[in-house]
């Protein structure tokens, strides 16, 4: 069920759309003007239906104020003009009246068709070097958090991230602030486990000269510097609970106050906090507050691990392998087959860092222009029960017909596969002498490529 404002001066029509609407399945607010419509967060609708024409500020003053929701205007002075202007300005489409009843219940469908197939698409984001990319993966999961983002950015409430370390919690905080109205404004990262617990107040909240020894001066804290803007508190979990109690009145109270100070100072601050523990059952032990837990989970986002996004994996992995790349300024790298096969099937503890970090090793180890598995440092893993091996997605102009590099890679492909298929039933020597290679030879490459040696249900009479 779509939310949609009608923002309408003459009551008569104001009327009549909501309930034409309303009999369609939509729930409906209603606004005689611009200012009045502002009052009720137009960014937390679906779609906006303006008049033109309104006491005040026009209607298409709405067009910047609500998005990224789409503002469908209406006029009775349908003229091409008009018409045109408000589309320059940004509305999603026009109508004009007296509308067709038909003619408008198909444009709002179509509009809110198209924003729903929007809402998946991945956001961008303004990296600290200045680059703007969108955030990487499609799979359902991710699908679910674009939409959270989308719908939580412009809404200016507080945001629970959780996921396990590595899975970019950051990011999600960063397209939050770039999304919403104080994206302007200052965005203020800490993370609440790098910092002392001795100071992790001070560095919060700032202190007054001679507060405690070694206060040589006043310092302002963290949260005063990010007034107007976004706070964004990485492993809550860490936070002392003395610290817990303050930020819980910056929550409640928007103050704060100094340590060695007696007078408080407003704030107005957005708070979007991470954590890769659980919350709740720190607060049945008494480790974290239960009332700070439900001011921080006014909306909640859950990162998926990158064991859970089989098929972004090597999306992810091409993306950071050119960073990579680009850094250590080796042009034309890329991953050998057998290399994007073990990136595919690795579990990833460490998630999209452990990937990066393992990429970044591959860059500086490679020889020539194939990365292969050995280079990525990784540990051997067992290939999961009734899971056999699959080939890796081959990238635009990685052609079998090449010569040199990619002959090799197919005679490491064809060793896999016959290692893999064949040991279960022969010995260690018979798989050595049908490769035609030596046992230690066998050996070496299993190591390099990987591939676990099983046990043999047959005892070796040597």
């Amino acid at each position: 069920m779509s939310r949609i404002l009608i923002v309408e001066d003459e009551a008569i029509i104001r009327s009549a759309l909501k309930r034409l609407l309303e009999r369609h399945d939509h729930r409906v607010s209603e606004a005689g003007s611009v200012a009045e419509a502002l009052t009720l967060e137009p960014r937390g609708f679906d779609l906006v239906i303006s008049d033109l024409r309104l006491p005040g500020e026009p209607g298409t003053e709405l067009i910047a104020r609500a998005a990224p929701v789409p503002v469908l205007i209406m006029t009775s002075y349908a003229s091409m003009r008009s018409a045109v202007e408000a589309l320059k300005l940004g509305a999603v489409d026009y109508v004009a009246k007296p509308f067709d009843h038909d003619e408008l219940l198909e444009t709002v469908a179509r509009v809110l068709h198209r924003q729903a197939a929007q809402q998946g698409e991945p956001p961008d984001i303004t990296e600290p070097g200045g680059s703007r990319q969108p955030m990487i993966g499609n799979c359902p999961a991710m699908q679910v958090v674009y939409t959270r983002i989308r719908k939580a950015a412009p809404a200016d409430v507080t945001v629970l991230i959780q996921g396990e370390s590595g899975t970019g919690k950051e990011l999600v905080a960063r397209a939050l602030h770039q999304q919403s109205r104080r994206a302007q404004a200052p965005l203020i990262c800490v993370n609440c486990a790098a910092i002392p617990e001795t100071l992790i107040e001070s560095e919060l909240f700032g202190h007054e000269k001679g507060a405690f020894t070694g206060a040589s001066a006043a310092r302002t804290g963290l949260v005063e510097a990010a007034d107007g803007g976004t706070l964004f508190l990485d492993e809550i979990g860490e936070l002392p609970l003395d610290a817990q109690a303050r930020l819980l009145r910056v929550l409640q109270e928007g103050e704060i106050r100094k340590i060695g100070s007696v007078e408080t100072r407003h704030v107005d601050v957005r708070l979007i906090a991470a954590t890769h523990r659980d919350l709740q059952s720190l607060s049945k032990t008494g480790e974290f507050r239960l009332d700070l837990y439900y001011r921080l989970n006014v909306m909640q986002i859950d990162l998926p691990a990158l064991r859970e996004r089989e098929d972004d994996i090597l999306e992810i992995a091409d993306v950071l392998l050119g960073k990579a790349c680009q850094r250590h300024e080796r042009d034309r790298l890329r991953l050998s087959r057998a290399a994007r096969r073990t990136i595919r099937d690795y579990p990833w503890p460490g998630n999209v860092r452990e990937l990066e970090n393992a990429l970044e090793r591959g860059v500086i180890l490679a020889e020539g222009h194939l990365i292969h598995p050995d280079d990525l440092g990784l540990a051997p893993t067992l290939q999961p029960p009734g899971r056999s091996p699959a080939p890796a997605p081959v990238r635009d102009g990685q052609e079998e017909q090449e010569t040199g590099d990619e002959e090799d890679l197919s005679l490491e492909d064809y060793f896999q596969h016959f290692v893999l298929e064949h040991q279960d039933q022969m010995s260690e020597t018979e798989l050595a002498q049908k490769l035609g290679i030596s046992r230690k030879c066998l050996w070496e490459r299993r190591q390099r490529l990987g591939i676990p040696r099983k046990k043999s249900p047959r005892r070796s009479t040597g």
